[in-house]
């Protein structure tokens, strides 16, 4: 992982591998805040939807047993809420690289919706972290 340190507190990058294995071992809370829309079309499964535009970093949990990582489809946006949760009084902020793109790049499991059907998938199910 990377760490900056800013003038307000510590932002984590994770790469998708690191947030696979600490998910897989049930060590952190992955939260996606990308749109409903693409929530819905393709998410992390067990991932939590905390959409952008609903964020307050006052209700995110400051000190939970388990880090929070933040997430969307680039980092841009994720990057952006770590950030305003270092100004609002979070020491450390996480979010992963490269965001939903690099999760899959790297080949991780995500769910999705085969579109012909409109049946739920999982794509690269059969993938070891």
């Amino acid at each position: 992982m990377k760490t900056e340190n800013t003038g307000n507190g510590t932002l984590e990058t994770w790469t998708a591998d690191e947030v696979s294995s600490a998910f897989e071992r049930d060590e952190i809370i992955l939260v996606d805040v990308r749109t409903p829309q693409e929530y819905m079309l393709e998410h992390i499964p067990g991932s939590l939807l905390l959409p952008m535009a609903e964020f307050k970093p006052a209700k995110l949990p400051a000190g939970a047993d388990k880090p929070v990582i933040l997430f969307c489809g680039s980092s841009k946006r994720s990057g952006k809420l770590a950030g305003s949760l270092l100004e609002n009084g979070h020491e450390t902020a996480r979010h992963l690289e490269d965001g939903f793109a690099g999760w899959k790049k790297a080949e991780k499991p995500y769910a999705t919706i085969d579109l012909p059907t409109g049946k739920p998938k999982t794509e690269n199910a059969d993938k070891k972290n």
